[in-house]
């Protein structure tokens, strides 16, 4: 028998800076890394005023997860240790698994207009978290849009949606990644593996998440959801945009600081040893 998975809790961000001085809504972080495996951080980045980006995140580490940058708009330009740089824009992802270490920088190309998107932190298990380092860096082009008869659209960016496969492969955490826009007087249904962690973020509208349209939500808030084995979307007066991002728990301890994020305590003391000692980057 199907069910719907309901609403087990409402995250709502905390505005926050990061990196040089980036302003940006945190909506993911320490306090939901238990009940939100494999997913560790969400952020939010919306502006069109250059003072509250453009310091951007200068040279950092990172080791032992995966970063997933979603740009809504705007360009970001990155470099890392490995000789890697490229561009990211409006509509373009770049999935990077950092494995082993890596050393990189993201920062702000302005050309006018806003800098809009998210950066998700995805968990990798201890057997892992050493892997090589690796980017995929996807164009807007390459991102299928379900087009449904109520003129819903979903972007797949990672997973499966109505036999639609997104370009985003080979990720452990076996993760679906959504970017939703449905208009008013909508509704939708999206599938969720029983074993998976479910997570949406409203980020314009409002939307309800239930049969009976009591459950609902307002841009700038989340929902961690139960058990089911589907997501319902209602819109009323309002259409709405959100991001719904699922994947399989990892179920093992976390070791977090700052950029890294490993199993157990020991492991961090000798990421920052390596990182002090030079020795940090393994490929």
């Amino acid at each position: 028998m199907e069910s719907t998975r309901k609403i087990d809790r409402i995250i709502k961000g905390q505005a926050t800076s990061d990196g040089a001085g980036v302003k940006l809504t945190r909506i993911l972080g320490h306090n939901t890394q238990d009940i939100l495996d494999p997913f560790l951080m969400l952020d939010f980045f919306g502006s069109d005023n250059p003072d509250d980006f453009m310091a951007g995140f200068p040279w950092h580490p990172h080791r032992g997860m995966e970063t997933v940058t979603y740009m809504l708009d705007g360009k970001v330009e990155h470099s890392d240790s490995m000789g890697n740089s490229g561009v990211i824009g409006k509509g373009d992802i770049q999935w990077m698994t950092a494995g082993s270490g890596i050393i990189h920088q993201e920062m702000p190309k302005y050309e006018g207009g806003r800098m809009y998107g998210f950066q998700l932190w995805v968990n990798l298990p201890s057997a892992s978290k050493m892997i090589s380092p690796r980017y995929q860096d996807i164009p807007a082009s390459r991102v299928p849009v379900v087009e449904l008869e109520n003129k819903t659209r979903v972007k797949v960016l990672a997973g499966t949606f109505q036999g639609v496969r997104g370009p985003v492969e080979n990720i452990i955490a076996d993760p679906e990644y959504f970017d939703v826009e449905m208009p008013e007087n909508a509704e939708l249904v999206v599938p969720a593996a029983p074993d998976h962690t479910v997570f949406a973020y409203l980020y314009e509208g409002t939307a309800a998440f239930d049969d009976n349209n009591k459950d609902q939500l307002h841009a700038g808030e989340g929902a961690i959801f139960g058990s089911g084995d589907h997501i319902l979307v209602k819109t009323g007066a309002s259409g709405v945009r959100f991001i719904l991002i699922a994947g399989k728990p990892i179920g093992e301890s976390i070791a977090w600081h700052g950029p890294i994020v490993m199993n157990t305590d020991e492991e961090i003391d000798i990421a920052f040893r390596e990182l002090k000692n030079g020795d940090f980057i393994k490929s």
